[in-house]
């Protein structure tokens, strides 16, 4: 049983970071705006940049960016709460039960790996250039995000001294 309540207290404390994620994007508008905002437009990437023919100087599409941010953290914060709630209302049934519930966590994981991953890494990191910037380059702390999601993920859809069978 210690696996298996660790494994629901993994999920609801990413979800609680997804949740705080998307109250502090609400609450702070402007602070990660400005973030979003200089990324996609590319101001500050290298000035020799042959590729700043991508930046987006729009702010409907910096603004679009950013709640479309806002929106995948928070079907990540609530689809891992669900999948936590899912998990804890069969904690102490049998493996396969357990097994089936993992469902709503792994998609809520997998949306969070997306966002963090493919959002900042794949699109802001390598489509607009972010690591050419010192001032706004997030990288890292998406690293971080991803790798902790992924962590949990894979500790997730580990056996559990229940799901062992002789």
């Amino acid at each position: 049983m210690t696996t298996r309540y660790t494994k629901i207290a993994m999920i609801l404390a990413l979800a609680a970071f997804a949740f705080l994620t998307v109250f502090n994007n609400i609450t702070d508008y402007r602070s990660n705006f400005n973030f979003v905002q200089h990324v996609l437009s590319m101001d500050t990437t290298f000035a020799d940049n042959a590729a700043r023919y991508r930046a987006l100087d729009k702010s409907w599409m910096w603004h679009g960016a950013y709640w479309l941010i806002i929106f995948g953290e928070a079907l990540t914060a609530g689809l891992l709460a669900y999948g936590a709630l899912k998990l804890w209302r069969v904690r102490a049934a049998d493996s396969l039960a357990f097994k089936q519930a993992k469902g709503w966590a792994i998609v809520g994981l997998t949306v969070g790996f997306f966002v963090w991953f493919f959002g900042f890494m794949v699109v802001g990191g390598e489509w607009f250039l972010m690591w050419q910037s010192e001032t706004w380059n997030g990288q890292d702390a998406a690293f971080r995000f991803y790798m902790a999601l992924l962590g949990v993920l894979i500790f997730l859809n580990q056996p559990d001294a229940l799901d062992v069978h002789p």
